[in-house]
């Protein structure tokens, strides 16, 4: 698992034991700490993870209302601890992280990503489906990324190719 990934897994398994024990902000440090102790052997960067963790509490209002706009159907209580975190995680990284280090599309899948492993049968699709949501809204940044497809050479906006 590659390390990045990694410390998103550990930041979510952080998040969804706080959440289960009854969000005490005081406790998150503590897990967090225990969490890397136990599933991050061997790893040696783990600055993803606190800033994860943090910047998900920090924001954790302004995350949770965008959850509920985006998921009428789904007040924020009845979403699984484990989605609900995978999605504060994605939105977190949507809003407030740094798209020359995370591009969008690549918070987006890593989120899908999580929900796959950690989430239920129907979490992978609810995820995406929210988190595409929030990102139509923002305008989809980085959509119209101007790099040239390095096989074809060609121009990504333009269409048109070197050859």
């Amino acid at each position: 698992m590659a390390n990045r990934h990694l410390q998103r897994s550990i930041a979510m398994q952080s998040l969804f034991e706080w959440d289960f024990n009854g969000r005490q902000e005081d406790h998150i440090l503590r897990v967090v700490d225990k969490n890397i102790k136990d599933l991050a052997v061997g790893i040696e960067e783990t600055d993803l993870i606190l800033s994860l963790v943090e910047g998900v509490l920090k924001n954790q209002k302004d995350i949770d209302e965008l959850i509920e706009q985006c998921a009428p159907e789904w007040p924020i209580e009845q979403i699984t601890i484990v989605d609900r975190n995978i999605l504060r995680i994605g939105i977190f990284e949507l809003l407030y992280g740094n798209y020359d280090e995370v591009p969008p599309k690549v918070a987006i899948n890593e989120a899908i990503e999580l929900a796959k492993t950690f989430g239920g049968p129907n979490s992978a699709k609810f995820v995406n489906g929210v988190l595409g949501t929030i990102y139509r809204e923002m305008g989809e940044p980085l959509k119209e990324d101007k790099k040239k497809d390095k096989f074809s050479g060609e121009d990504k906006k333009t269409g048109k190719t070197d050859k």
